[in-house]
């Protein structure tokens, strides 16, 4: 089930058609899953927030 402010199962398969694939063996920092950094972002749209207030489950 979905937390307030977070993308559904339907909604999240819509949108991830548009993302690129995750690569989780890539050099470099690694990416945070697509559907965590989506879902953070929209937090902090929706509350009006800073980031830095932002719920660690969203990651930095």
């Amino acid at each position: 089930m979905a937390g307030r402010y977070e993308l559904t199962d339907e909604e999240y398969e819509l949108l991830k058609a548009l993302l690129p694939p995750e690569r989780p063996n890539r050099q470099g920092r690694p990416w945070m899953p697509h559907r965590q950094g989506l879902n953070g972002r929209f937090w902090v749209l929706r509350t009006g927030a800073p980031c830095r207030d932002m719920p660690e489950r969203y990651g930095n």
